[in-house]
């Protein structure tokens, strides 16, 4: 078979409450709406796990952080869990990363040939968090509400320096591929950053949401009726720090729906030189996890309420059209695979996640499970999308049911509602069959103390940084004294002879 080249266009903390069937109306997005028109719409895609670093190794590789051990943002991905860049070299793609994945430790590319761009976050331990000191709040790199109280306009920011990179490397890239120097099938991924916090955006994108009915308050939940590990996430964010008001929260949503505008024309830029080189891919567009946007009084994301864990999800390649069962970005593996005829059988049993490609087709997904260990929380916590339910457990607080059919802002804890008890019941079970809390609260204490030593020891002395540094052969580029000029002329020319 000829194998589908594969363009993977991957943002971080987009809310996929923002698209039940692409992107929502009110926002200005037209190349992504176009995509939409032409793919595959999986309109309630879970993350396996609400932030960046646990988010993407299980993307990359179909395993929940209790599997690949990524519990957090300072969690070294190990360099022996099979990644989807790993499946298609293996099978003779070449494979390229643009742009952001969050992998800590010292291997940065995972199964990728080639890396464009630097990350735009730390590749070491410093970032961990430490359940021995429940509670306390590690000021220089959690998270806090100076985002939402400074949101507004600017032209130049770390986030939008970097994203104008990744875009610019993606789009010298696909000239690349065109030119067809490397015969193989390709598999480039174009990840951004935007529109994750700060909440900053240009103002050419800021104006597009003037007077946008979106940006108004949604609803908040007073502190004290919030379930404990909201409120451990508001301290965490360093809340009573802040008077937030609702200007700031205005500003926030317009800056982050600008930002989601931003994004799509770097990937209208992308999708540009796709078909003006005549070149054709699977074309997969998702996000990491989402961000609250000041809803039940929340931001950023850390939770399992859908604003934070619920993502978008469209696949070119099958049949146009949307897909309202659960998934979880844990099938993207699976499903790429399967779309380019590689078998995973190898490692399937470790796999967490299943292709999509027969549940686009009517068939039934399995109830999609989520984790999270990281800051803000004290005990791992776990959850469950089972059609209409969802259901939120960790040791140290009480259950949640939430059934997002009749109740899909998720305001009514079922868990002792007689109606929900067959339910409820049911996913306990299934909690119980999948999930040791004892055993999984244990490794992931041992993993924070174990980082905490190296990591001190490591700053010690002299540092060598595992943060990765993109090398650019500039003796192979452009015009050299050990290349033939008419060569290079013809070769680096497409197409030729127009």
């Amino acid at each position: 078979m000829t194998r589908p080249n594969i363009l993977i266009l991957m943002v971080d903390q987009l809310n996929g409450t923002l698209f039940p069937d692409g992107p929502a109306d009110f926002l200005h997005a037209p190349n992504l709406k176009r995509l939409a028109e032409r793919s595959r719409r999986f309109t309630n895609t879970y993350t396996a796990s609400p932030l960046c670093a646990p988010a993407r190794a299980s993307f990359m590789s179909g395993q929940l952080p209790s599997r690949t051990g990524v519990y957090d943002n300072a969690a070294e991905f190990g360099s022996a869990i099979p990644t989807f860049a790993h499946h298609l070299r293996r099978a003779g793609y070449q494979t390229c990363l643009s742009g952001k994945m969050h992998f800590v430790g010292p291997d940065q590319l995972h199964g990728f040939e080639e890396r464009l761009t630097t990350d735009i976050y730390p590749a070491d331990f410093g970032w961990t968090p430490d359940y021995r000191k429940p509670r306390e709040r590690i000021d220089w790199w959690y998270h806090n509400l100076g985002s939402v109280a400074g949101a507004g306009v600017a032209e130049i920011t770390n986030q939008l320096e970097y994203d104008d990179d990744v875009a610019h490397q993606a789009v010298q890239k696909l000239y690349d591929l065109s030119r067809g120097e490397d015969q193989r099938q390709w598999c480039l991924s174009v990840s951004f950053t935007h529109p994750h916090d700060p909440y900053v955006a240009r103002r050419k994108y800021w104006d597009l949401y003037e007077d946008c009915p979106q940006t108004e308050p949604p609803e908040s939940i007073p502190f004290e009726e919030m379930d404990p590990h909201s409120q451990r996430l508001l301290e965490a964010n360093d809340h009573s720090a802040f008077d937030i008001t609702d200007d700031m929260i205005r500003r926030s949503r317009r800056a982050y729906f600008a930002n989601i505008s931003y994004v799509d024309d770097k990937i209208g830029e992308i999708l540009d030189v796709l078909e003006t080189t005549r070149q054709e891919a699977i074309i997969v567009f998702t996000s990491d996890h989402g961000d609250m946007l000041g809803d039940r009084g929340l931001w950023f994301k850390m939770s399992f309420f859908d604003g934070s864990a619920r993502v978008p999800l469209m696949i070119t390649g099958l049949e146009a059209g949307r897909t309202d069962t659960p998934v979880s970005t844990l099938d993207l593996t699976p499903t790429l695979c399967d779309m380019a005829g590689i078998s995973m059988t190898e490692v399937m049993p470790w796999t967490d996640g299943t292709t999509l490609v027969p549940i686009a087709q009517g068939e039934a997904r399995q109830p999609v499970p989520m984790e999270y260990a990281a800051e803000g929380s004290i005990a791992p916590l776990v959850a469950i999308r089972d059609g209409r339910w969802k259901y939120i457990r960790c040791a140290v607080d009480p259950d949640q049911l939430y059934d997002l059919q009749a109740d899909p802002l998720e305001r009514r804890n079922l868990v002792d509602a007689p109606e929900a008890a067959e339910a409820l019941a049911a996913l306990r079970d299934q909690a119980d069959a999948r999930w040791d809390l004892a055993l999984f609260d244990a490794q992931v204490r041992e993993s924070q103390a174990r980082r905490w030593v190296v990591y001190e020891a490591l700053r010690q002395g002299g540092y060598y940084p595992w943060d990765y540094q993109p090398l650019k052969k500039a003796s192979e580029r452009y015009m050299r004294n050990h290349m033939d000029l008419n060569v290079l002329e013809e070769t680096k020319r497409f197409p030729r002879g127009e």
